[in-house]
């Protein structure tokens, strides 16, 4: 049986992060997303398999949908 030999990378050293990503992270936008708050509502089951059916032919989330129809009866903030 030959020996087989394996070669490893090289060995991981302590070295602080390079100053180009410290001055990334100090210099990038902190504007953070707005919080986002969880609605329930309680719908007929029909119009729940309605939805979801659409939804799954288009290949679109049930949120994602549900959040562009209330944007646009109540608006979004940045367009008001």
């Amino acid at each position: 049986m030959s020996a087989k030999k394996i070669a490893f990378g090289t060995k991981p050293t302590n070295k602080p992060a390079p100053i180009a990503a410290d001055t990334w992270v100090d210099s990038r936008d902190a504007g953070e997303a707005e919080a986002m708050k969880r609605l329930t509502i309680d719908i007929p089951e029909s119009l729940h398999r309605a939805i979801k059916a659409q939804c799954a032919m288009r290949g679109s989330k049930i949120v994602d949908e549900v959040r562009v129809l209330l944007l646009q009866k109540y608006g979004n903030k940045e367009t008001r």
